[in-house]
């Protein structure tokens, strides 16, 4: 994986966590956080709902074993409020994930019978359990290439600061602490079509795939394990080793 090189897996500043995004339907807009409890699978509720059609196909961006390609998907986003439910809005409708007019409604714009799922046999999650990237990565893709950096491109759930850009690609084996919890680095997060897709209210500002794959391999942020379950907070230290 090509890019500039780090010579140390430390920062050389105190890293903070500055956002929390969860994702309640997979490949809807998501919900910002100010913190978030983890447990195995990830942050709890994060994509544990997804776009189903008949055939146990996913809606997403991209067609693959377990994806149909159903743009439509990206004009809704998905919350949780405060009793626990979740809700797909587009605009001003809104509804509860559960009410049989949600389904009708994705049927109609998807044209195919699709209906809104809770994970059962095939997981939700793609290759990680949590994904983390750091602002000065953001940084160095915005000033290299000249587009809009927004992680909401990217649909990570945790951002971080360090000064020094990729440094998440050096932990890859490593225990980070964060608030109660301990992740273990894994590896890269390839990266698809749908980083240049409008979506949760994140605009297109500059093609970001392209210069991607020529000097990143398609790589981009990095998926963690959760070693020991807890809370993370806006605000927490991050510590590697």
């Amino acid at each position: 994986m090509r890019g500039p090189c780090v010579a140390d897996y430390r920062s050389g500043v105190q890293m903070t966590v500055v956002s929390l995004r969860r994702y309640p339907v997979k490949s809807m807009g998501g919900e910002s956080l100010a913190s978030a409890r983890l447990d195995t699978r990830g942050l709890c509720g994060d994509r544990w709902f997804a776009v189903e059609d008949e055939d146990g196909h996913f809606a997403s961006g991209k067609n693959t074993r377990r994806f149909r390609r159903r743009d439509a998907v990206f004009n809704y986003t998905a919350s949780t409020n405060d009793t626990g439910q979740v809700v797909v809005a587009c605009g001003p409708r809104a509804w509860k994930v559960g009410d049989p007019a949600l389904d009708d409604e994705l049927s109609h714009v998807m044209g195919a019978p699709v209906r809104v799922a809770p994970e059962v046999a095939i997981p939700h999650q793609d290759m990680g359990a949590v994904s983390i990237i750091s602002t000065a990565t953001l940084d160095w893709c915005a000033q290299r290439w000249g587009i809009s950096s927004d992680p909401r491109r990217l649909r990570v759930n945790i951002l971080f600061t360090s000064d020094q850009p990729f440094i998440e690609e050096k932990w890859v084996g490593s225990e980070v602490r964060v608030g109660g919890v301990k992740l273990r680095v894994v590896e890269p997060v390839p990266r698809c079509r749908m980083i240049d897709i409008d979506q949760d209210d994140a605009r297109t500002e500059g093609r970001w795939l392209k210069p991607l794959a020529a000097e990143r391999d398609m790589f981009l942020a990095m998926y963690a394990d959760v070693a020991a379950t807890g809370v993370i907070r806006v605000g927490d230290t991050l510590t590697v080793g």
